[in-house]
């Protein structure tokens, strides 16, 4: 949501080109996240884990009143990558900016990949998820690896703002509907797991089309919460992650 407003700002007030928009809109997400990290996250992560969770549910309504204040309740566009008119398939009108929905999608799990399986950094990173103090022990410092991972997820959310706000204009409260279909996906797919999150949020999306051939559009967005009480009833490990030890004990 803060990306697409922030490129926005910057190509109606700058009058910047919308690459040079989207790259600075990405940097002032990755900053603006960092110092949430430095200032807020850091202090308490010795604390509860229910703590943290209020925290970021506080930042999270603070960040969508100050956009409201700032940009105001109607939703902001941003233009299209590579234009707007369809590309026919066989008949079949495909907007092509969903095309480059699918093919960042692609890069990015790609690029995740190798960063966590071919790099030392990944596998530092890795450790470091895995068991902190562990990670310590060996030589890795946790705060660094954490405050990486929190630059890294903010740039890539930063992303998908420019992607989806140039199909679907972003509003102030457009970001927290967003998380939450996300959370579902990670759920959904399997918590830790990134192929799974792409298969949870495909399927997802694909759950909520069709629904709308069965159901009011008004309920598209309840048809995915219904997905996530059923996947905690029936697998809450999700499709693809496999169960730890303690599960099967």
């Amino acid at each position: 949501m803060l990306s697409a407003v922030f490129a926005y700002s910057f190509i109606t007030s700058w009058g910047l080109p919308f690459w040079a928009a989207g790259l600075l809109s990405i940097g002032g997400v990755v900053l603006v996240s960092l110092l949430m990290y430095r200032l807020v996250i850091a202090p308490l992560l010795s604390v509860s884990v229910v703590s943290m969770v209020m925290v970021t549910i506080g930042l999270s309504l603070f960040f969508e009143s100050v956009t409201l204040l700032k940009w105001g309740g109607y939703p902001v566009p941003l233009p299209p990558f590579t234009g707007s008119a369809p590309i026919m398939v066989r008949g079949v009108a495909i907007n092509p900016q969903v095309l480059w929905v699918v093919g960042l999608t692609a890069l990015i799990v790609t690029a995740l990949y190798v960063l966590n399986n071919w790099t030392r950094v990944g596998k530092r990173m890795r450790a470091t998820a895995s068991s902190p103090f562990a990670a310590g022990l060996v030589g890795i410092s946790p705060e660094k690896m954490v405050f990486l991972a929190f630059a890294i997820s903010a740039a890539i959310g930063g992303i998908g703002g420019l992607v989806i706000g140039s199909i679907t204009p972003v509003s102030f409260a457009a970001g927290g509907l967003y998380s939450l279909k996300g959370f579902v996906a990670a759920i959904f797919g399997g918590w830790g797991s990134t192929g799974g999150a792409v298969v949870g949020g495909l399927t997802i999306g694909i759950i909520e089309a069709l629904s709308i051939g069965f159901l009011p559009s008004g309920y598209r967005d309840a048809v995915t919460f219904v997905v996530l009480l059923l996947v905690l009833y029936l697998r809450p490990q999700g499709l693809l992650r496999t169960p730890l030890m303690e599960d099967r004990s």
